[in-house]
């Protein structure tokens, strides 16, 4: 698919609807969160959503005691559906390929951000135990989800 803006994300299997804010790094080199836990939002210094590459789109597993849009990411299993409508009215429809827990300084970053081959998709939160004292969680929680079509809006 061409270069088109991502605005929305769906995630059925997991009750995730949301719309898309744009992220970029941060003044460390570390990429931007969304701003709450009712938000998403997509590295846009990577491909968009169905464009060649891996499009990053992180979410909050929680904030401030309420429920993120991914609080259920975990959830997910192989064959799930994603959806994402891009600005250009068209929606790139991707399928979960796997579910996997990363500790956070073994996170995948060749894995999540290096060149592949096709389009892909991959969906960030948090995971694992809470650090009362670090405020914040130990691990990441990664799908990798590959484009298998696209349909208009």
């Amino acid at each position: 698919m061409s270069r088109s803006t991502p605005v929305r994300i769906q995630v059925p299997a997991i009750g995730a609807d949301s719309v898309l804010l744009d992220l970029g790094l941060q003044a460390d080199g570390t990429l931007e969160v969304p701003p709450d836990a009712g938000e998403v939002g997509w590295f846009t210094g990577g491909p968009t959503p169905g464009e060649l590459g891996p499009a990053v789109v992180v979410g909050h597993v929680d904030w401030a005691g309420e429920p993120g849009v991914f609080y259920n990411l975990r959830d997910l299993i192989p064959g799930n559906e994603i959806t994402v409508t891009r600005a250009d009215g068209s929606v790139a429809q991707f399928m979960v390929s796997s579910n996997e827990q990363f500790p956070k300084e073994q996170f995948p970053t060749t894995g999540v951000y290096g060149n592949i081959d096709h389009a892909g998709l991959r969906l960030i939160t948090c995971g694992g135990s809470f650090d009362p004292k670090a405020r914040s969680y130990e691990d990441n929680i990664v799908v990798f989800a590959e484009l298998v079509g696209s349909t208009r809006a």
